[in-house]
């Protein structure tokens, strides 16, 4: 097994668990083998991730990682989601997740994409999928809930969720460009605040975004258009791990995987505000947020 720098470990909020800064963001799995699956669990044990975040809704990443859990259970922090808003969905949802992932429980059980005001108001009344989420824990089979979401109001719909319910983990984006931009950045900033406040873990997703696909002619399978260069992976992902008591979701590509686990491991500082600005320039980055 190659021997590499082991990347930094922070709490996971208020789980008592220490989890890697570079979550593995297991939607990499979603179309992939099960040989290229084993590699990417191998390179994860190289580098010392800890901890994996799945959805039921990311095609056959579940059962991918189902193999792993037979031998490798312990050595995870287990997390995925449900998207289903109803709780007799949810419930059934959340069954199947572990059915597929062939464990008796999982450490984390995520709302996933809780953004949209109708499907919030379903999804956190009565009758909805928080009810199934927090029936699951429980009856043991999940230890936290919590809430994950895109786009431009996550994160004011995050706080609006943390208002009704005391999540254990909330997901949203967080990179350079898109702190650009001031309304993002002044929500952004409202909910780590209250998180820090409460102990709540702060996951981030979309470190390597280089911006929406110009072309119909795809490179990877994320659905934005990754950064591709070790460099301008570093600084992406050297910016993200710089704000402290974050982590970093990995990329939806087990080909870019390699790149993003050697920055995490080589990370020594925060990029300067002009080295980002330059990186922005040079790779013509963009933001998500239409």
């Amino acid at each position: 097994m190659t021997t590499h720098k082991p990347i930094e470990k922070r709490m996971f909020g208020r789980t008592g668990h220490m989890s890697t800064v570079t979550i593995f963001g297991a939607v990499a799995l979603a179309s992939v083998s099960q040989a290229e699956a084993d590699r990417t669990l191998d390179l994860l044990l190289e580098y010392g991730v800890n901890h994996i975040d799945t959805a039921a809704s990311y095609g056959d990443s579940e059962l991918r990682i189902g193999p792993w859990m037979d031998r490798h259970r312990k050595e995870f922090f287990l997390a995925t989601k449900t998207g289903q808003r109803t709780y007799a969905a949810a419930r059934d949802e959340i069954h199947r997740s572990l059915e597929r992932l062939r464990v008796d429980s999982v450490d984390l059980i995520q709302l996933h994409n809780l953004v949209h005001p109708d499907e919030w108001d379903v999804a956190m009344g009565p009758g909805g999928a928080l009810e199934a989420c927090i029936e699951a824990r429980e009856q043991g089979l999940v230890r936290f809930i919590g809430v994950t979401g895109h786009g431009r109001t996550v994160a004011a719909m995050h706080r609006r969720s943390l208002q009704r319910f005391d999540f254990d983990s909330v997901l949203l984006p967080y990179n350079y460009v898109v702190m650009q931009d001031e309304v993002y950045e002044h929500d952004f900033e409202l909910l780590l605040k209250l998180c820090q406040e409460r102990n709540v873990a702060v996951q981030t997703i979309k470190a390597i975004t280089r911006g929406p696909w110009a072309t119909a002619e795809r490179t990877s399978p994320v659905w934005y258009q990754p950064l591709e260069s070790q460099r301008s992976i570093d600084l992406a992902v050297h910016w993200v791990l710089g704000r402290p008591g974050i982590f970093l979701n990995t990329v939806g590509d087990i080909r870019l995987l390699p790149k993003v686990l050697d920055a995490a491991a080589r990370f020594e500082r925060r990029p300067t505000d002009e080295e980002m600005k330059a990186l922005v320039q040079e790779e013509r980055m963009s933001t998500l947020f239409v």
